[in-house]
């Protein structure tokens, strides 16, 4: 019997729908609108398509989405002093630069040039250290989009085994931070190039979160009967857009699985609306 699919689109629908009232509200109370500033170097197609459809998201919920080019040959100084006048600008709530920069730009950087309280991508180090401590004051976009996927699925993981494969800044060690806190209180293995004997740790998963990057890398194989599947990989195969999971031969073994596309995308934009609305919340008090 085939897995059950967790519908990634209809589930950030549902929750763009409940952002888009919360936004109204706020916007009633404070006479300010949120605005999540976006801030693209160069002409990297896959960049312009991602801030395009962050850009439209945030049009659907009222939110203020704008958005600032440099050219290709721009300077990490020039790039620099636009999050500088990005941080002192009182009507942007939430800076993203987007990902990834030209060669010679360091993006630690400029990820850590941008205000903690603006940061509604979470990668500074201030609010990574909070996220860490289980007090956080942003959840990563990604990671929490997994969170929404699975607790409103009705997927339990407290004392579930929990394999992610991949061990990045952006998504598999924030996960594994946010699924060990209490309240989550699950068992997380981190496995990475360098894990031996993969096969037998990922057939221990109640539920397998794959984020590292190779098309087809998880076969049935690698899948314990009933696990729940959670496919965070997009790459490009034959023209198509493919995950990190052998999509048709695991779901005929998973329990539950996402599809690539309509999975964890979708919610890793509406997690950044939330963010943005959750930082000019903050910055009003």
């Amino acid at each position: 019997m085939s897995a059950t699919i967790l519908d990634g689109k209809a589930l950030a629908q549902r929750i763009q729908s409940e952002l888009a009232e919360e936004v109204a509200d706020f916007i009633e109370n404070n006479a300010v609108v949120p605005c999540l500033t976006a801030v693209l170097v160069g002409h990297n197609p896959a960049s312009e398509v991602y801030v395009r459809n962050k850009r439209n998201a945030c049009g659907r919920l009222g939110i203020d989405g704008r958005l600032e080019r440099l050219p290709e040959d721009a300077s990490l100084d020039d790039l620099l002093s636009l999050v500088v006048r990005l941080n002192k600008a009182q009507d942007v709530h939430g800076i993203l630069v987007q990902l990834p920069l030209p060669r010679g730009m360091d993006p630690t950087r400029v990820l850590q040039a941008v205000n903690p309280l603006k940061d509604v991508d979470c990668f500074h180090p201030e609010n990574v250290g909070r996220l860490v401590q289980g007090r956080p004051r942003f959840l990563p976009c990604t990671p929490h989009g997994v969170q929404q996927l699975l607790k409103r699925n009705g997927v339990e993981t407290a004392g579930k085994n929990v394999v992610i494969l991949g061990r990045s800044d952006i998504v598999g060690k924030p996960l594994a931070n946010m699924l060990m806190q209490r309240g989550a209180d699950a068992t997380v293995t981190v496995c990475h190039t360098r894990t031996q004997n993969l096969r037998e740790i990922t057939r221990q998963a109640d539920i397998l979160v794959a984020a590292i990057g190779q098309a087809r890398f998880v076969t049935a194989d690698m899948v314990r009967p009933g696990a729940v599947v959670i496919d965070v990989g997009m790459n490009r195969s034959d023209e198509k857009l493919v995950g990190d999971v052998d999509y048709e031969a695991v779901r005929e073994v998973a329990g539950m699985i996402t599809p690539v596309p309509g999975g964890v995308g979708p919610l890793t934009i509406t997690m950044l609306l939330e963010n943005t609305l959750i930082a000019a919340r903050l910055q009003q008090t």
